[in-house]
């Protein structure tokens, strides 16, 4: 018998428990049912299945590994540390998984531009990638700040023939981009898209882009069964708004067995304003077109966040994994910058392997646990994405 009885995810209106729906203008409803309904009929369709998966294999270089971290595991005594190596993927993250799939969906539906927002440029990236390979014009907004902290890849975003806006708003940071984009969007929703970059915003996105990223947990599930004839103890991710996480958790949510782990970012510390702590330390309420757990103030409006990796600074978090937390299935625990830091610095002189800013949340968490654990244990960590775009930040940061 299970351990827990999960209601559907989501209902047919977009709702994960109590979180999600659809809280947008009464103009925009229509539009975001006729996406669903696009959806539903795109993703039964063989041939739209048949060209995904050749994409996956043949442009993305589908699957992504499973490895053993053999030092890094050494080094820390304790469980046994295996990454998923998103960060192989072509782009460099996980987020030319539901790239692929938006950019694809917006060809069925005849648009004629796709907007979208970007925190650490990984989605803009990928965004910028998939329309230039369906061949449909891409708008990304970025804030200021993270233009100027991941300025290689505005630079790939530019040469892929996207249109880079900056956002200078507010903290010049993600929820500001969104806000912007989503703007944008309004002025003419009928002939373009707005591809979401995670698994946020009103029904359809969060169980749209939760689909597209789930080939990271079955490949993952079938590979860790297939090198270790079992499923690892523990599974974890990064989450800021939660597509890698979800992508990863979503086959093993069944496997009581599987301690589920997702690790946000405690910034300069929970006990500062300065983090993106939402499901640790925020309170459902309603952002971007959801219901979901919100850092906000008294008078609900978001307020400013912290996060040394720019794809974590979200004042907002995925409904379904506001609805999996009070459920008690996925635990939410964090990991503070400097700690971030030092598994970014870690794994890249241990393993040589170079993690995104985001990722690293989930290696320090990793590395935190591991030694608290017996030999025969393991932990397996959705390396999210790569850490290049980041350097030049760190070595700033740490004068190396």
């Amino acid at each position: 018998m299970k351990r827990f009885d999960f209601a559907p995810m989501p209902t047919a209106d977009g709702y994960f428990g109590d979180y999600g729906g659809q809280i947008v203008p009464p103009e925009l409803k229509q539009i975001m049912d006729d996406i669903d309904r696009a959806y539903e009929e795109i993703r039964q369709q063989p041939e739209f299945q048949a060209e995904l998966a050749m994409l996956h294999a043949d442009y993305v270089g589908r699957p992504s590994p499973v490895y053993l971290a053999r030092r890094l595991s050494e080094q820390l005594g304790g469980a046994r540390i295996y990454l998923k190596r998103e960060d192989l993927n072509h782009t460099g993250a996980h987020k030319i998984n539901h790239c692929l799939g938006e950019a694809l969906l917006a060809k069925y539906m005849g648009k004629t531009k796709v907007l979208a927002e970007t925190g650490a440029g990984q989605h803009g990236v990928a965004l910028a990638t998939a329309c230039a390979l369906v061949g449909i014009p891409c708008e990304i907004h970025m804030g200021q700040v993270d233009i100027e902290k991941e300025h290689p890849n505005v630079t790939k975003m530019k040469i892929l023939g996207c249109k880079v806006v900056s956002v200078t708003r507010g903290t010049a940071t993600l929820k500001d981009a969104v806000d912007s984009a989503f703007e944008e969007y309004l002025k003419d929703p009928v002939n373009s898209i707005y591809a979401i970059g995670s698994v946020v915003g009103p029904h359809p996105f969060p169980k749209m882009v939760r689909d597209f990223q789930s080939i990271i947990g079955r490949e993952a599930r079938e590979q860790f069964l297939a090198k270790t004839g079992t499923l690892p103890d523990i599974i974890t991710a990064c989450v800021g708004g939660g597509s890698n996480a979800m992508g990863l958790f979503t086959a093993f949510l069944d496997d009581e067995d599987v301690r589920i782990v997702g690790v946000e970012p405690a910034g300069k510390g929970l006990d500062t304003p300065d983090h993106a702590a939402t499901l640790s330390k925020g309170r459902p309420g309603q952002l971007h077109g959801m219901k979901c757990y919100v850092l906000e103030d008294a008078a609900g409006e978001p307020l400013p966040v912290h996060s040394i990796a720019s794809g974590l600074d979200y004042p907002g978090i995925g409904p379904q994994h506001s609805y999996l937390k009070d459920l008690g299935r996925v635990e939410y625990d964090t990991a503070t910058d400097d700690e971030c830091l030092d598994a970014y610095m870690t794994l890249s002189r241990v393993e040589g392997i170079i993690p995104a800013l985001e990722s690293a949340h989930a290696v320090a968490w990793a590395m935190r646990t591991a030694p608290t654990l017996g030999r025969d244990q393991s932990i397996l960590i959705n390396l999210s994405g790569r850490g290049d775009k980041d350097a030049d930040y760190v070595a700033e940061r740490l004068g190396l």
